[in-house]
């Protein structure tokens, strides 16, 4: 196991959750995908490592392109306005897409996302989350076909997961010190 980032008070997932994680993720999708070829939607920043290991782990013929869209700034919390600051270059029409994100929380921003993509027309549409936090009494705006791993209610980093455009390099998921964040 990597030594642990001073920042972080505990792991939440090992190396090797992590890669058990994505390799069942990635023999499910290929199961459900064979002969459909499909699109995989990384939603930047966040979802590009869990997006590139999902890829090796889907065995059959796929696609890749990627989103960028905001609605934390360097906050903790959602501002709720979401902006695309990177558009796909692949048309979806007629595609099977799936969106690959590194956590579901509120699932608001994945909604919208969802939505955007729906309007054209892809084929089909699912989530692929790799993490989804369980808040107490609530329920996300989407529900992922492909679920990783459940987290605590807590602010986590590691495995693409940031704050402030820190710690996405950790090769494990963690929860944050507090007060690395109320500084």
């Amino acid at each position: 196991m990597a030594e642990v980032h001073p920042d972080v008070e505990s792991v939440v997932l090992s190396e090797e959750d992590i890669r058990l994680i994505v390799s069942s993720m990635g023999r499910r999708i290929s199961e459900d995908y064979a002969d459909k070829n499909p699109l995989i939607v990384a939603v930047l920043r966040g979802a590009f490592v869990f997006t590139a290991d999902l890829m090796r782990a889907i065995t059959v013929p796929c696609s890749v392109d990627f989103m960028a869209v905001s609605s934390y700034g360097d906050g903790i919390k959602s501002s709720g306005v979401v902006r695309i600051v990177k558009d796909l270059d692949t048309k979806v029409e007629g595609r099977h897409v799936i969106v690959a994100e590194d956590i579901l929380d509120s699932g608001l921003t994945l909604s919208y996302l969802v939505k955007l993509l729906r309007s054209r027309k892809p084929a089909s549409i699912e989530i692929a989350a790799f993490s989804v936090k369980d808040i107490p009494n609530h329920a996300p705006a989407v529900t992922p076909r492909y679920v990783g791993a459940h987290v605590p209610d807590a602010f986590v980093v590691g495995y693409g997961l940031d704050y402030a455009e820190r710690y996405r390099n950790l090769p494990y998921v963690g929860i944050l010190k507090s007060e690395v964040y109320s500084r």
